[in-house]
């Protein structure tokens, strides 16, 4: 059987002067081979490294890596991964070289980018281990896609930004929306409906039971070089609501 291993978690908080960009970074290995899904940003590159370098491992050791979607927080240490092909959609390729113009998530040199690379084109299905399948999940952008694993533990949904946290799980509605909302909401439906096990593009992988969120392990993270009691600092635990880019599809 397949396992899956979170190398970096994904957090999904923001602030009023931008997002982090958290991504979920995952390493699934089946008979020997090692997949990495959504290498994150540039901001993290050192914490990569030493994250496979715990487990001991290099970029090397890694034999392919999937982008769940061409987002610069879920792709842009791409290029730390020279040998392993990069599996991409064939609606997100296309997209990622001309994207919207308001599509913030997806510079315009994306595609470009991307292209100095070895893509392999992934669909619906399509198995890139044994019990490690290709699901589309489109609407957060127009060529979302995530895998399907078989673990010991049941099925495993690595899922990418199609189910963005576990708020996703109890509200049924994705957070934002840069491809199409209609399509976004059937994703979280396709996604929840295919296993039991969710490993989320921002959050700590979870469980679902009972309709909620069961976390297979805790959340942490250590904010440097700001004090709690900072002037100016607070915090807005406002609830989320689902963004939709202007001029994306219904």
């Amino acid at each position: 059987m397949a396992t899956v291993d979170v190398l970096l978690d994904g957090f999904s908080f923001r602030t009023n002067k931008g997002s982090p960009g958290f991504c979920s970074v995952t390493l699934v290995e089946s008979e020997g081979r090692l997949i990495l899904v959504d290498p994150a940003h540039v901001g993290r590159r050192r914490e990569l490294g030493a994250a496979l370098e715990q487990r001991g491992l290099t970029e090397a050791n890694v034999d392919t890596v999937v982008l769940t979607h061409a987002h610069w927080d879920h792709a842009q240490n791409f290029d730390r991964f020279t040998e392993a092909p990069l599996l991409l959609h064939p609606r997100e390729r296309a997209y990622a070289s001309a994207p919207h113009e308001n599509d913030w998530a997806t510079p315009p040199w994306t595609g470009l980018a991307l292209e100095t690379h070895r893509i392999q084109e992934v669909a619906e299905g399509d198995e890139v281990a044994a019990g490690v399948r290709v699901i589309e999940l489109p609407g957060h952008s127009v060529g979302s896609m995530g895998l399907l694993v078989e673990t010991e533990a049941g099925t495993v949904c690595v899922s990418g930004d199609a189910v963005h946290s576990s708020w996703v799980l109890e509200s049924r509605q994705p957070p934002i929306v840069f491809g199409s909302l209609s399509q976004a909401r059937e994703s979280v439906a396709k996604a929840l409906s295919a296993a039991e096990i969710i490993y989320p593009g921002h959050d700590q992988p979870f469980r679902v039971v009972e309709g909620r969120a069961d976390y297979l392990k805790p959340f942490a993270l250590t904010i440097t070089n700001l004090e709690p009691d900072r002037e100016g600092l607070r915090f807005d635990a406002s609830p989320m609501s689902t963004w939709v880019m202007d001029g994306s599809a219904p």
